[in-house]
């Protein structure tokens, strides 16, 4: 039998988003229309268990030029509060810490869809770009990502009445050999969800 060394030097250790960038597949099922489109179902499904929550009655999705999506809700807003555990803002935490989100601990949701709390950093991971806006504590809040990481701090920018959370991504073309989001489907995805949540 031929001799072959397995030891340390064979275990790769892949830090943050990178292995969602490495094995995408794993996370979104592929990088085909269904992998495409699972982006959007990834940051409905936060909405969507805001209002199952009873803190959100509006959820919108909107196909932007350049395929670029926006997705917004009325929900309580993601917190922006800096996170005890990683010393950053807790919005930074769960846009790009995997397993890092409200469904884990009994102080979150009772119920959710999605992939309970790495569903919306695989989103960040896997998008050229993206954006959020958070409406909470009188204020809006934003933070840019490039490929997953921060492009600068967690900016406080103006004051604002209500509550929210909004979501622009651009799908990355060095993930996805196809950006062309089928109308269709999506209508399909959300009708579904709108008849299954109150």
């Amino acid at each position: 039998m031929k001799h072959n060394e397995y030891s340390a030097k064979q275990i790769q250790v892949l830090e943050g988003l990178e292995p969602v960038r490495k094995r995408p597949g794993m996370y979104i099922g592929g990088t085909g229309l269904e992998g495409l489109h699972h982006l959007i179902w990834e940051v409905v499904n936060n909405s969507i268990d805001e209002a199952m929550a009873g803190y959100c009655d509006h959820v919108t999705v909107e196909l932007l030029k350049d395929q670029w999506i926006r997705v917004s809700d009325n929900g309580r807003g993601i917190p922006v509060e800096v996170h005890e555990k990683t010393k950053k803002s807790t919005l930074e935490t769960v846009m790009t810490i995997l397993h890092a989100g409200g469904k884990f601990d009994k102080g979150g949701y009772k119920v959710s869809g999605g992939l309970h709390g790495v569903g919306v950093s695989v989103v960040n991971a896997l998008s050229k770009w993206m954006r959020v806006e958070v409406k909470r504590d009188g204020w809006l809040w934003s933070q840019e990502y490039i490929r997953g990481l921060p492009k600068s701090e967690i900016q406080k920018e103006k004051k604002a009445a209500g509550t929210g959370t909004v979501t622009i991504f651009d799908p990355d073309p060095d993930i996805f050999p196809k950006i062309k989001w089928k109308k269709s489907k999506i209508l399909e995805y959300l009708r579904h969800q709108a008849y299954l949540t109150k």
